[in-house]
């Protein structure tokens, strides 16, 4: 098996692990990614932040047979990790050395296959994610909270403590054992890599691995009515309002999703600043597209946040009234092709950026094959983003603004802490 630099490589192991390699000779490095499709929305009845509290215990400390832990054999070879849970994923990141893969291989594995925490680990990590709940107040939470403005009953890949604090090592066991199953996975590894050898070695060590029958990542909400959602409130820096907005499904609707991406690109960099200037409803306005500011990195329902700064004496139906009208600006004409290129180039040096980060390709591979598996192999994987932007058309970025004005939303109160 020979992939060229910048051929990538996908394969399926016989219990339904998918494999991607995206080979980059010379670099010296590799990046390795495991996505599990389990995150803050599988959480059991009773036990919110369970998919958190695994991922902890995903990183085994040192004993006295094994003194290192996972992080230490990592760090011993010259490398870095750490691991992120999401409402509708999990995933664990690395870079090393390339020619440390071996063993990282080898220490994903075994940490995915010999996990048995005990009681006394279980209440040691539930005490630091309880820090890390208590720390995550005000803006720190508010893309949760506005995310459960526009979908009532979600809830947040944290955790609540008192939940937490009475979780046992059988429970997450259990949670570990059903969600972390080869069909619900994906290995990637990015970098000074040949796909052959790493085929060859990822089949020896996870081939053990439990298949279950594959499936993707996300509990989708339920779809929101009409109107705004019901308005709820959250500390932040300053008063004002925060708008959650619903954007096209990312697998089934690439072309919309990514028109959504380009108009709010489009609104943060020329038309609120413009409309804070001249309209006295609101004192500040910025959009972000993407759960979390990260585009591609949630499955349906995905949305973007409108924040809204209010000058006093402005209510929140002004500000709102404010954000309607410069949407209806973009809605009822196209950006000129020289406002259209600005944006897309703001977009496609990002882009660019990105690529140059092994650890996030690796991750945009993993997401890519778990949370959009339709898509054409060659269309799903993060070098194709770039030409996809390119695609969107003024009259696409109009017609996002149309469907933004016609949809639902969710309405978070900010006050000012």
């Amino acid at each position: 098996m020979s992939v060229p630099a910048g051929r990538v490589l996908a394969d399926r192991l016989g219990n339904g692990l998918r494999l991607t390699v995206e080979p980059e000779p010379g670099r010296g490095l590799v990046a390795v990614a495991l996505t599990v499709a389990a995150g803050g929305a599988h959480d059991p009845a009773g036990r919110h932040g369970m998919a958190h509290l695994v991922e902890h215990l995903m990183f085994p400390r040192g004993t006295a047979a094994d003194p290192d832990g996972h992080v230490g054999r990592v760090e011993g070879a010259g490398g870095t990790c750490n691991a992120e849970t999401h409402r509708d994923h999990t995933v664990f990141h690395t870079v090393a050395p390339a020619d440390a893969l071996p063993g990282i291989l080898e220490w994903e594995a075994r940490r995915l296959l010999d996990f048995a925490p005990d009681d006394a680990v279980v209440r040691t990590e539930t005490e630091v994610i309880g820090a890390e709940i208590r720390g995550a107040v005000g803006g720190g939470r508010l893309w949760d909270t506005a995310y459960a403005s526009l979908h009532p009953g979600s809830r947040d890949s944290y955790g609540t403590v008192a939940e937490l604090r009475r979780a046992t090592a059988a429970e997450a066991l259990a949670f570990q054992r059903a969600h972390y199953t080869a069909g619900a996975m994906a290995l990637t590894v990015v970098g000074d890599a040949d796909p052959a050898r790493v085929a060859e070695r990822v089949e020896e060590l996870f081939g053990e691995v439990a298949a279950a029958p594959a499936r993707t990542a996300g509990q989708p909400a339920a779809a929101p009515g009409p109107g705004p959602g019901p308005a709820g409130s959250i500390p932040y820096g300053a008063s004002g309002t925060a708008l959650a907005l619903p954007l096209p499904d990312a697998a089934g609707e690439r072309h919309a999703y990514l028109a959504h991406v380009v108009l709010a690109e489009l609104l943060g960099r020329a038309r609120l600043p413009r409309a804070v200037r001249t309209d006295a409803r609101i004192a500040s306005a910025n959009v972000i597209c993407g759960y979390y500011g990260q585009w591609l990195a949630s499955a349906a329902p995905d949305l973007a946040l409108a924040l809204l700064g209010r000058p006093d004496g402005v209510g929140t139906g002004e500000a709102v009234a404010a954000w309607e009208d410069v949407l209806r600006g973009v809605a009822a004409a196209p950006p000129s092709d020289t406002e259209h290129r600005r944006t897309l180039n703001a977009l496609l040096v990002n882009c660019h950026r990105q690529a140059d980060s092994l650890a996030a390709r690796a991750v945009a591979h993993g997401r890519a094959a778990l949370l959009f598996p339709g898509r054409l192999p060659g269309d799903n994987g993060p070098g194709a983003l770039a030409g996809q932007l390119a695609r969107v058309t003024p009259a696409d970025v109009s017609a996002a603004a149309r469907r933004l004005l016609a949809a639902p939303y969710g309405v978070t109160e900010l006050v000012n802490s």
